[in-house]
């Protein structure tokens, strides 16, 4: 007995510490990677805690094993633009100024209940209220309101008010989304000249550079305070 309880006093104590070295996200912010990791860590725990056949060494190994693939796979999202698509996927816009995008709920395999419930949970209760929704990377619906209904009450002030904009990442991590640098109809050296003026010279010392329709940019240096500009240039017209 004093064996088995010492069994689950160890496994307990080494998924403590995995799932604390993982990050503190919530089980429905885990992007599809996490999810399968802990789904597979919550297996591999219980077999040497029941099992005192089992070595104790068996359940510890792989554990730690699953935390390495972590680390691994975190660490090249960051680098790698391609390989973060790849295992996450990419944000969805299902609902734009035109309506339902009939054919991205098809790829992301939801119906028209399944939008109406995730806005209903955000205070959303029609279609036409909504400006944008976008499925994350991570399941959950994000919804932009438009500007009417906004807390900020401008129609109850009859303050003039344009409607909300999407922003677009175009620089990430030092390496530039070239997908959304073609839907901003943009170029390299458009961003070049922009990064210079908020005081820099190479794309790679770039955080984040972002872009809206209304030419506003937010651009941030790594280890560095963030700039906000503005450009003629309206990107990010799809």
């Amino acid at each position: 007995m004093f064996t088995l309880i010492a069994r689950c006093i160890i496994i307990y104590t080494v998924v403590l510490i995995v799932f604390r070295l993982m990050g503190k996200r919530q089980l429905g912010e885990l992007q599809p990677f996490e999810f399968v990791i802990t789904l597979i860590v919550a297996d591999l725990a219980t077999l040497p805690m029941a099992d005192t056949s089992i070595p104790l060494i068996h359940g510890i190994v792989p554990l730690i094993t699953l935390l390495l693939i972590h680390f691994v796979i975190s660490f090249l999202m960051r680098k790698s633009i391609w390989f973060r698509k790849l295992v996450s996927g990419k944000p969805i816009i299902i609902i734009s100024p035109n309506g339902i995008d009939y054919e991205n709920l098809k790829k992301l395999n939801l119906n028209l209940n399944d939008i109406q419930e995730s806005l209903r949970n955000l205070n959303y209760f029609n279609f036409d209220d909504i400006e944008y929704a976008i499925v994350e990377t991570n399941g959950k619906i994000t919804a932009i309101p438009k500007a009417k209904i906004t807390p900020a009450t401008k129609e109850d002030l009859n303050i003039n008010c344009s409607e909300n904009r999407l922003f677009m990442i175009i620089v990430s991590d030092g390496k530039i989304v070239k997908e959304n640098m073609v839907l901003a109809k943009i170029d390299e050296n458009f961003i070049l000249k922009q990064i210079k003026r908020a005081g820099e010279n190479k794309i790679k010392d770039i955080l984040v550079f972002t872009l809206d329709n209304d030419g506003n940019m937010y651009i941030q240096a790594k280890n560095k305070p963030y700039k906000i500009l503005k450009t003629t240039l309206e990107g990010g017209n799809n």
